[in-house]
């Protein structure tokens, strides 16, 4: 028997960056988080009054300083990957625990606006529009601590696929917030 060589053109699978099991993981939490926000939308239309008064009690500047903590996060981590492809190692590893480190000031900010939250007695079941913003932000937080975790493990065991498994991770808890803020905070 004779091994003929692969000629089939590569999949779009093949093309992705870093692991399909991260990417099946990847879309489906975005699918998770989709609803969320379809739901809260939705809500969103039979109180918009309601929602809006609501919103009005949230730190707009805790959740924007957030959104810039968490981009310049995901630079950090595409940076990371750069650095370790250009053999830059020890900068690499830097640049992932800079990345989790400002992971850990998003929850800091976001756990103090919580507590000034629930001082002021807003909790999950106030009304519907908190009920979403607890749900949805701690979901969101959750997802901060895994990625904390991810990074920290991928500065260890900095292989450049483990790197690009783990900003791929990464990058979604980014896109998800950069999702979330808006739509919270910001959208009237």
């Amino acid at each position: 028997m004779t091994d003929t060589p692969n000629t089939e053109p590569p999949s779009v699978l093949d093309e992705l960056p870093g692991d399909l099991m991260m990417w099946i993981l990847i879309v489906s939490e975005l699918i998770v988080f989709g609803a969320g926000l379809a739901a809260f939308m939705s809500v969103r239309i039979t109180d918009p009054v309601g929602f809006a008064e609501s919103q009005d009690h949230l730190n707009r500047a805790a959740a924007g300083a957030n959104t810039a903590i968490l981009v310049t996060s995901g630079f950090l981590a595409a940076y990371a990957m750069r650095l370790r492809e250009a053999a830059k190692r020890g900068m690499a590893r830097i640049m992932l625990v800079a990345a989790a480190v400002l992971g850990l000031a998003f929850l800091w900010i976001k756990a103090i606006e919580y507590r000034a939250d629930a001082a002021a007695g807003l909790t999950l079941e106030t009304n519907s529009f908190f009920t979403f913003y607890y749900l949805l932000t701690g979901f969101h937080a959750a997802h901060v601590v895994a990625g904390i975790i991810i990074l920290l493990l991928v500065a260890w065991r900095d292989a450049p696929r483990n790197i690009e498994v783990g900003a791929a991770f990464w990058h979604m808890v980014d896109l998800v917030w950069v999702l979330l803020f808006p739509v919270i905070y910001l959208l009237r």
